[in-house]
């Protein structure tokens, strides 16, 4: 064990759950794994062993000490790889909806890391042992273009890039009700839901977020939009588009219970453009949404 930590509930945390309360003062930690160390014994309450649902009281003395992360090893994987351009210092990916793109807490395998390493043996060592070569990211159940750095020199400068607003990001996605106008702009601060850690929300103190849209084009209960992304904050056009009161079509932690089954919020990464960090030549690569999001197309015009 490390990590011995404590804590004593104040009128913030009266009667909330114990794993909501943990949740929050762990911003490192998720809310299931918080709830595996007070199943396992690792968290107290005035020193005695305590359930998932038990409601803190005020005043109550909490202690709990973190286990040891598992060692993992990440073995390359023989996974078939969307590969849209690729040299000696990069390459730019076409990830599929449904895979995670690097390894953490439940998806120790099949992730695009695990595939990468197996495709190009090497990568970029700045993000660390589970992230080489990542510089950005996108959601699990959003498809779509991803540029993956090779060496630390290429790393470093598409991440200088990406700081500097100056790679462009272009994403395509299907939002619940008609959208009024044609072109709009949400500017709104994005930071972690104080009611719900697993989500990001628009809040205050939140971190600079910008979303520019257009709308391709309008049904009788839905909008087929395309975004580009100013800033690149986590879940950025799913917590935005929610916020405006349209949300994404499908997204199962922003969107309605009574939406189209498209496995995931109907969100693809279609296009990036950026300098290409060793030769400075400019590179522009597209991938075509994927077909559950073309057939649901196909279905809202059916239907209106």
């Amino acid at each position: 064990m490390t990590n011995k930590q404590q804590f004593t509930i104040d009128e913030s945390f009266k009667k909330k759950r114990i794993d909501q309360v943990l949740a929050n003062i762990n911003d490192e930690a998720s809310r299931n794994q918080v709830q595996s160390w007070i199943k396992d014994g690792y968290v107290k309450v005035n020193g005695s062993i305590v359930k998932n649902n038990y409601k803190c009281q005020l005043g109550d003395h909490l202690s709990w000490e973190i286990p040891e992360p598992k060692e993992m090893t990440i073995e390359p994987e023989n996974i078939a790889l969307d590969i849209r351009y690729e040299d000696e210092h990069l390459l730019v990916v076409n990830k599929p909806k449904g895979m995670v793109v690097h390894p953490a807490h439940g998806h120790e395998s099949g992730t695009l890391v695990h595939a990468l390493l197996y495709h190009c043996h090497d990568l970029s060592g700045i993000n660390g042992v589970y992230r080489p070569g990542i510089v950005h990211r996108i959601d699990k159940d959003t498809s779509g273009l991803l540029v993956v750095a090779k060496h630390d020199q290429a790393h470093e400068k598409l991440s200088e890039q990406l700081s500097n607003k100056e790679i462009k990001r272009q994403y395509e996605a299907l939002v619940h009700k008609p959208i009024s106008h044609e072109l709009g702009t949400i500017d709104a601060p994005i930071g972690r839901d104080p009611n719900d850690r697993q989500k990001m929300a628009i809040v205050n103190d939140g971190k600079e977020a910008v979303t520019h849209f257009s709308v391709i084009e309008k049904y009788e209960n839905f909008t087929h939009v395309v975004c580009e992304l100013e800033t690149g904050r986590t879940h950025q056009i799913r917590v935005h588009f929610k916020y405006i009161e349209h949300p994404l079509v499908g997204d199962p932690k922003y969107g309605p219970r009574k939406t189209l089954d498209v496995q995931g919020q109907a969100l693809h990464a279609k296009k990036l453009e950026f300098t290409h960090p060793i030769t400075n030549e400019s590179i522009s690569v597209a991938a075509e949404s994927p077909q559950i999001f073309r057939d649901t197309i196909e279905k809202i015009k059916l239907m209106t």
